[in-house]
Order: C-alpha cells, then structure tokens, then sequence
C-alpha cells in the first residue's frame, strides 16, 4: 500500500509552533500520521542505542505515565531508549511522534517498522525534514535532533554515555532555552558519564514522571480511556454526570454520596450504574462504585 506522505512549510499554520522558535528551523516537515494539536506539551525522551534492562525499564515507565496524563512522547525511533520510550506510550493509549534521519518513504531502523506502524494507528506521527528517497546518512542523525528537541518543551535523557548522540540533542535542548532532565545511574557505569555530567552542567535530576510535572508546573490530568471515548457519544445525561462525578472524586462512592453530589434522584443513579457496570467503565467495589 503507498504510503501517505504529507508536508507543512514554515508559514503553514500546521507547523509546530515550538519548532518555529529554535534557531535553524526545518524550512519544511515531511509528515505521515497526524501532527499534535497546538495545545499538546510535547516531551522527548531519549537515551543510547545499548541500553541497560534498568534503562529501559525506566524510560518506558516514564514515558507510559507521561502519555496517560495526555503529554505527546517524542523521541528518535532508534533501538534502546528510543524504542521504549515509544512503546510506553503506546502502552497508555497515548500519542508519540518519531522523528527521523531519513525520507518517510523507509522506517530506519527497520527493525522498527512495526512499531512505526503501530505509533500511526494511535494517532501519533512519523517527521522528517528530508523527501522521500534520502538515506540515513551519518550527519543527518546529528540535524535531526535539534527537531527532536525543537518540538518539546522539555528532553529527559536516560542514559547517555560520553560520546553520543544524546548528549548532541541535550545539547540543542539547552541552546533552544528548553529545559533537560536526567535519569541517574551508578557512578561507574559508561552509560551514565554523559548523563552525570548533563546534571554537573545544571540540569535537573528525575526518577519519575511526577518530578516532571512538578519542575514543569504540569497538572497530571488522567486521559479517558478509548471506551470511555466511545461510550461517552452514546452516554445519557445521568450516566455523563455519574462518570464525571467518580472520575473527580479518585476513590469509591455509595449510590447515596453520588446522589448528593449530583442532585440526581437514587432510583436513576442505579439505573445507570448498572449499565456502565456492565459497559465495564465502572467498578463496583466493598466501598461504593470507582471508575
């Protein structure tokens, strides 16, 4: 199946507003899949190629919280912490941007095609600054990091030894007035010499997405999920204010408290409970109902 391959320039009012900021803009994006919205925060997570099982382990974390709470992962779609970074997004249903050294027309690594495929069915985005039929040539990796950069307002690093590509893109995040986070490791392991030095230099150390939200003044706001998506173009008023009422209050509630809450008459309450209970969008537990 042809690929789809689109493009914004640079005075589209479809081009990443970040972006425009940094020093040497792309003058145009090649695109497959769908930008983000102009009011996403973008985040990018990045980190070495040979990554440790802890690394990774990390990063994907990081990254799966970061997209439950609606943030957009960027990251470079290499193997090691790009990849993860990636798929922990995926794994709370949220959206991720890839950023390639290369025309669209071929995912490099292509080891990571599926995966490719995969960020586009949620959503998410393949860019490029280069037309179809460039090759991964060896300097381009190095032009595609200030993208990677460019578009977040923040780049968390896992590790990064002390030469790599990672550093570059800290780099880049700094020279744009982009904030750095860094993920820390043993003192003696060659992957973090990189990383140490980022925080020497000034950036902020972090072992969990809320440190993120915290530095960045970010309120964690939990994405409905896709059935919540679907139920609610089908919800009755009753059933709407229900969900809206336990989504708010984070713990369990008995049908008389969500009566109070609501002003909705009990006999209606439970109606409506038992069909979401059975839409499986609400639990029902020792202590009342929870989302």
């Amino acid at each position: 199946m042809k690929k789809i391959i689109g493009h914004v320039s640079f005075d589209d009012s479809r081009y990443p507003a970040l972006l425009k900021e940094i020093p040497d803009p792309p003058t145009r994006l090649f695109c497959r899949g769908q930008l983000p919205h102009p009011d996403s925060i973008c985040i990018a997570i990045i980190g070495t190629r040979k990554a440790t099982t802890q690394g990774k382990a990390m990063a994907q974390r990081i990254a799966r919280d970061l997209a439950a709470s609606g943030i957009v992962i960027v990251s470079g779609l290499a193997m090691g912490i790009d990849t993860v970074a990636h798929k922990g997004a995926l794994e709370a249903s949220g959206k991720t941007i890839a950023v390639l050294a290369n025309g669209l027309d071929n995912v490099y690594p292509a080891q990571n095609t599926s995966l490719a495929n995969d960020l586009l069915a949620h959503g998410g985005a393949i860019l490029s600054e280069y037309p179809a039929g460039t090759p991964a040539y060896p300097n381009q990796f190095l032009e595609r990091n200030r993208i990677v950069s460019g578009l977040c307002v923040a780049t968390i690093v896992v590790e990064a030894p002390e030469r790599s590509g990672t550093l570059a893109t800290a780099r880049f995040a700094l020279e744009q007035g982009r904030e750095v986070f860094v993920v820390p490791g043993p003192a003696d392991h060659p992957n973090y010499i990189g990383s140490h030095r980022l925080v020497r230099d000034g950036a902020r150390l972090v072992t969990a997405a809320s440190d993120i939200y915290e530095d960045l003044g970010i309120d964690p706001k939990p994405q409905p999920s896709p059935q919540q998506f679907l139920f609610a173009q089908e919800a009755t008023p009753v059933e709407q204010a229900i969900m809206e009422t336990l989504t708010v209050a984070g713990k369990p509630l008995s049908i008389d408290k969500i009566a109070e809450l609501t002003t909705m008459e009990a006999r209606a309450i439970n109606a409506a409970l038992a069909s979401l209970v059975m839409a499986e969008l609400v639990k029902e537990t020792e202590h009342g109902y929870s989302i």
